[in-house]
């Protein structure tokens, strides 16, 4: 009886977490709801101390498995949300009266005066408070900043702006950068010369003439700063044929500029994974590259997947893949861009953060899959050992402990 709420609710949370790989105690508000009826069902049989304890123990169980799934501290927002709900939920369910009987059966026990008085609407009051709360704790849509917005140039091969049959689309990424910039699609380097952007996306382009090489180095060099995403072996998946103008370049065609600023691209790796950079942000990369050296001019972060480069009186940030920003890589659902909770990887709130501007951080991510089973093994473990503690605190009843189906089946 005390074990069981809490690998109920741990187990229902599951599937939240799984979905974007998000460590989030708010995943947890709606099945710790079931915390009413077991706190209702444990206070008639072994007492309110036996509730509260049951409730710690549930807390403790989804905590210890957030920790352990991603080796960070669970965020205290969310944490926040969490206890509240799992304290108006025991709160509610401990002030319920069941009305049975030793004796009676589970079909014909009779409800309703557990909702009579004040107690009782009080504790119903908790409860409806509680599935509000759940709807208000999800984290909030990104919206757009008011006022003027820094303007920024996107130059890029991929379909950022179209789909494939030719309709004008943006891209989810190029969706959530519109909250933060005025973007603006730009066709060569030339025209960023007359244009008045600050800040660039390179994105894996076609190749440029030695007229646009040089003015897009020019322009840097004068206070741009461009973050430039150079993918030696790009995994974009798209149904355009081979040869077909409209396909970006299968591999970059920047690898001399970019070895020239002081950086040296290294072979790909072949899979897909989960980039864990040093602030704990993660990336999806598909078929990555990475830096191995550094001129003086230039500094390798992320852990190797990052070349951060002074060019002249401006900076450009390369980044060793390009499929990265790809929304099979980095969302949930594809229709939901503007929903953190939708995400499956820091992508926008890097891609923006390198370019100036803030996106909503502080997510927690599962380190691996292996990483998951064995948060899961010892937060069950550890609610095992504090059902255990609890039963012999408070076992004052002598007999058999399955007292509670007593009038549940038919004897």
């Amino acid at each position: 009886m005390l074990g069981l709420p809490g690998v109920l609710v741990l187990l229902g949370g599951l599937p939240a977490l799984l979905r974007t790989g998000q460590v989030d105690p708010r995943g947890w508000m709606i099945p710790a709801l079931l915390l009413g009826p077991a706190a209702a069902l444990i206070r008639r049989w072994r007492g309110e101390s036996v509730v509260w304890w049951a409730g710690l123990g549930t807390v403790g169980t989804v905590l210890s498995c957030a920790f352990l799934a991603a080796w960070r501290v669970p965020g205290l927002v969310p944490t926040l949300w969490f206890l509240a709900v799992v304290l108006a939920a025991t709160v509610a369910g401990s002030m319920f009266r069941v009305p049975a009987k030793a004796g009676t059966q589970l079909r014909s026990l009779n409800w309703a005066p557990a909702f009579a008085g004040a107690r009782q609407m009080v504790a119903l009051g908790l409860a409806l408070s509680t599935l509000v709360a759940c709807w208000f704790a999800s984290e909030s849509r990104i919206e757009g900043l008011p006022g003027k917005r820094p303007e920024l140039a996107v130059i890029s091969g991929l379909p950022l702006f179209w789909r494939e049959n030719g309709v004008k689309a943006d891209a989810p990424i190029i969706a959530v950068l519109r909250q933060r910039f005025d973007v603006q699609p730009v066709d060569s380097p030339l025209a960023l010369k007359n244009g008045r952007a600050k800040l660039l996306l390179l994105a894996q382009p076609r190749a440029f003439s030695m007229d646009e090489l040089v003015a897009l180095g020019a322009w840097i060099g004068k206070g741009g700063k461009a973050l430039i995403l150079a993918d030696p072996e790009l995994r974009w998946p798209m149904d355009l044929p081979l040869g077909d103008r409209r396909r970006p370049p299968a591999v970059t065609l920047l690898g001399a500029m970019i070895e020239y600023w002081g950086a040296k691209l290294l072979p790909p790796e072949a899979d897909e994974k989960r980039h864990f950079m040093g602030d704990g942000r993660v990336l999806t990369v598909y078929a990555a590259s990475g830096f191995d050296r550094a001129g003086p001019d230039c500094r390798i972060g992320a852990r190797g997947l990052v070349a951060h480069c002074m060019v002249g009186k401006g900076t450009a940030i390369i980044v060793a893949d390009a499929d990265l920003i790809d929304d099979r890589l980095w969302l949930a659902d594809p229709a939901r861009p503007l929903e953190p909770d939708r995400w499956t990887a820091d992508t926008p709130q890097f891609v923006a953060g390198v370019l100036g501007e803030k996106l909503p951080d502080g997510r927690r991510w599962v380190r691996s899959g292996d990483a998951l089973v064995h948060a899961v093994r010892w937060a069950i473990l550890a609610g095992i050992l504090w059902a255990g503690l609890g039963t012999a605190l408070f076992w004052r009843r002598k007999g058999r402990p399955w007292g509670l189906f007593r009038f549940a089946l038919p004897l």
